[in-house]
């Protein structure tokens, strides 16, 4: 069937060789710092677009420089790489990796299914920072955040938001970035054959980069990483030619002064024009969100692959294994590598243009033209890769933040490819892919213009950095426990220059910011139709689930026939009998003569580990070979499409059975269902149940029960074990299976017995009972409701995947049944 098994990343620095964190390191610097880097391409060009004009006096090329800098400086370089990096989730970055983190220290978790032993995962809280010194504040916000329904509410609307912002953004910026390094042309050719050639150029080079992307960001990673560095190195020459040349003394215009003068005489023109400087921060919250496709160190190290290049790999090294601190890493590779070169890029920029007032062409204000002529081609040949290139930041941090989505049930459920077999993080879906390659493409064909891509890319980008802010403030006082006053002032500081932004990039609504917005709507619509419809599902499988009470009522035969086998209920339910189970019982009056409630779900966390991956418990009585088993996962795990997991719940069983009464099993109380749930772990976590492969020799000592079938070699060298075994049917082929258990400690006739009727089931074979639900709004429904219910979420449900443990289970084995849920 499956195990959705997956890849625990340990402590990078103590696990990971160097010759790993270098190769990362490599990758990631084309991957994701990509986007930030080319934002030199349209940043003066946007801001000089309408609302201001250049003039002799220079005050607002030099104004718009000291905004660019100082705008670099306190949003990427202070907020992101200071504070903000620092906020990850255990690894994966983006706006729903701190909205998942703040459901951890507070109970706001929007999963319908959470239960109080998803708290005891080992992962749970496990960021570092934890302190059992909570202030008198801090203690007043959780509990208010978890006593009011409508702020849990609130919080997961804002993580939408900032989420379906960055989807926008993903459409915006290949868009925006593409058609300005194509735009050079227009130096090259007249106005009439450049307006032939830029849009069909640049949707031909937009349609080549998402068809690269089921190579995966490992491939991508290597064949961008060289373009990004040449880029950096050559608008980094550019500009210093530029600065010496044209206007050594430009460095003056860094100073705040120059902001006040700039707004003083442009004024409302200067305040639109903001809407146009803010794209030189466009990638910072890219560079958030792709922490998942890289180790949280590698992006980090970035720095010393390149800073440390003129010594020998030995300095390298000592130096890379000198920095212990994630934060110091971060500091010195934005600080020394993408921060100084686009400061020289935007001097140089601003040093030409300080000393060219009148143009001959129609072009004006832009990069290109800041180019000497000598290098011109050959530059915008390395800018159209760049622009690519930027464009794949934020791709893969789109492909991180959707899978996170899905994983907490707020986004239908798509195809997700791990395209690494090392990092778990890189993945590609291609439904995403391929929708914003056509919303790109129509972006592009729509507005032909970079003032417009502009416009709407900048109100996307601002406002997933005011969701950041407003997150970032409560995991300082929920999660990282710092004084109420510290959050204030974050959201104060920062939140004032983004709000600044946010305004000068809504005002121009009309001008091509709508386009961010009606994307965030339609998105946000998807998402929460999505969401309503499962949390209504499940409330429904609450309310209908049978009470134990029918179960006893029945008796250890439940009047039925009970025949040899397995038979595997998926559910939602953590508790409780579904209702699928009546139903069948009652239409189809026999069943199997063991039977598992088995519950696939979602926990708030970026992994579990394989020691605690099952929840195993017993449902009714013990003759009644009922069982619950609730398999958990991250948002980070990989879903592998693997036969062990049929393995591994059997064991998870037999071991469940084995240490029932063993004075050194976990015990986890349900206080509604009176349900003792135990946690196992798989058999690859050589705790508990080990599985032997066919083939595989066994005669190694574990802690728990192994599983041999047909193939496997003998155990008898193994001494002081008892062993339970059942030899092959003669009527017809079926698989051996044995159990072997340790000596110590010693278990009862009772459980033997047990043991060996799950052996006998697991011979006869299992079967799968799935759900094939159909969901209608109840009568007296409201409309809305009822178009919510039957539309939407009908629509949505139909033509999304399904869910990943139905992919590889034989269709013979296979018994839907179907039920309408009322909700």
């Amino acid at each position: 069937m499956m195990d959705l098994e997956s890849v625990i990343p340990k402590s990078p620095i103590k696990k990971e060789s160097w010759k790993t964190v270098l190769t990362l390191a490599y990758q990631s610097l084309g991957v994701v710092y990509g986007d930030l880097s080319t934002s030199p391409l349209y940043v003066y060009k946007s801001a000089f677009a309408e609302d201001i004009h250049h003039s002799d006096t220079n005050e607002e090329i030099y104004g718009v420089l000291s905004f660019v800098f100082w705008t670099l400086t306190l949003i990427p370089l202070v907020k992101y790489v200071f504070i903000v990096l620092r906020a990850d989730d255990n690894g994966e970055g983006g706006t729903f990796a701190l909205y998942s983190l703040l459901c951890r220290h507070a109970r706001v978790c929007s999963l319908p299914n959470c239960q109080l032993a998803d708290e005891e995962l080992s992962e749970y809280k496990k960021d570092g920072r934890v302190s059992n010194n909570r202030s008198f504040f801090s203690s007043s916000l959780k509990s208010t955040l978890e006593k009011h329904k409508i702020l849990h509410r609130m919080l997961l609307v804002l993580a939408l938001i900032g989420t379906c912002m960055v989807i926008g953004d993903g459409v915006l910026t290949p868009a925006i970035s593409v058609f300005s390094a194509v735009s050079g042309l227009e130096l090259s050719m007249s106005k009439e054959q450049h307006r032939y050639v830029e849009v069909p150029a640049a949707c031909a080079i937009l349609i080549f980069l998402f068809a690269l992307q089921h190579y995966g960001t490992n491939r991508v990673g290597f064949l961008f990483a060289p373009v990004v560095i040449t880029w950096l190195l050559c608008i980094s020459a550019i500009g210093v030619y530029n600065i010496f040349y044209w206007n050594p003394h430009v460095y003056k215009a860094l100073s705040p002064y120059y902001m006040y003068k700039f707004l003083k005489k442009t004024q409302r023109g200067g305040w639109m024009s903001l809407g146009g400087i803010l794209l030189c921060i466009t990638g910072s919250e890219a560079m958030f969100a792709d922490l998942g496709h890289f180790s949280q160190l590698s992006i980090k190290e970035i720095c010393f692959l390149l800073w440390n290049f003129p010594f020998t790999f030995t300095d390298l090294f000592n130096n890379l294994s000198n920095h212990t601190s994630f934060e110091l890493e971060c500091i010195i590779a934005f600080t020394f590598v993408v921060y100084p070169s686009l400061i020289l890029a935007y001097m140089g920029q601003a040093a030409y243009h300080s000393k060219h007032h009148n143009f001959e062409t129609d072009y004006r204000i832009g990069f290109y033209v800041s180019v000497p002529e000598k290098i011109r081609w050959p530059v915008l040949a390395i800018a159209i890769l760049a622009a690519v290139v930027g464009s794949q930041a934020i791709i893969t941090g789109t492909f991180s933040i959707i899978k996170q989505c899905s994983a907490l049930g707020c986004f239908p459920r798509v195809k997700i490819i791990h395209t690494s077999s090392k990092i778990h993080g890189q993945i590609y879906i291609p439904e995403i892919n391929w929708t914003l390659m056509l919303l790109c493409l129509a972006v592009t064909v729509g507005f032909r213009d970079t003032k417009r891509m502009g416009n709407a890319s900048g109100l996307a980008v601002i406002t997933v950095m005011l969701v950041t802010t407003c997150l970032m403030s409560l995991v300082i006082v929920l999660c990282w426990h710092k004084s109420v006053f510290l959050a204030i002032l974050f959201i104060f500081f920062f939140g004032s220059i983004e709000a600044l932004y946010f305004s000068a990039s809504l005002i121009k609504f009309l001008e091509g910011a709508w386009v961010p917005i009606a994307l965030a709507f339609i998105f946000s619509a998807i998402m929460y139709v999505w969401h309503y419809g499962t949390l209504k599902k499940y409330e429904f499988d609450v309310q209908n689930k049978v009470s134990i009470n029918w179960l006893l009522a029945l008796g250890p035969n439940l009047g039925i026939v009970r025949v040899q086998g397995i038979g595997l209920i998926h559910t939602e339910l953590v508790s409780g009998i579904p209702a699928i189970f009546s139903h069948f019982v009652t239409n189809l009056p026999a069943f199997h003569q063991v039977v598992v409630f088995l519950c696939i779900k979602s926990v708030p966390v970026p992994h579990v580990s394989p020691m605690e991956r099952f929840l195993v418990g017993r449902v009714g009585p013990k003759e009644y070979r009922f069982y619950r088993c609730i398999a958990r996962y991250g948002y980070r795990d990989i879903h592998k499409d693997d036969l062990e997991f049929e393995k591994d719940l059997v064991c998870s069983i037999a071991e469940f059975i084995r240490s029932e009464r063993s004075e050194c099993i976990i015990g986890i109380e349900d206080m509604k269902t009176d349900e003792k749930m135990t946690v196992i772990g798989t058999s690859s976590s050589n705790l508990g149940v080990r599985m032997c492969e066919d083939g595989e020799e066994s005669s190694e000592m574990v802690e728990g029960i192994k599983i041999c079938e047909d193939g496997d070699q003998d155990s008898s060298e193994i001494v002081s074990t008892s062993e339970l075994r059942e030899t092959k049917s003669p009527e017809r082929l079926r698989k051996r299976v044995r159990f072997v258990v340790p000596e110590s400690p010693q278990i009862d006739r009772d459980a033997k017995e047990e043991l060996q009727e799950l052996m006998e089931a697991r011979e006869a074979g299992m079967a799968f009972i799935l759900g094939h639900s159909y969901v209608r709004a109840k009568k007296g429904s409201s409309l809305m409701k009822r178009i919510v219910i039957n539309l939407g979420y009908d629509f949505l449900r139909r033509n999304s995947r399904g869910p990943t443990y139905a992919l590889t289970i034989p269709h013979a084995c296979t018994l839907e049944v179907g039920m309408v849920y009322q909700v």
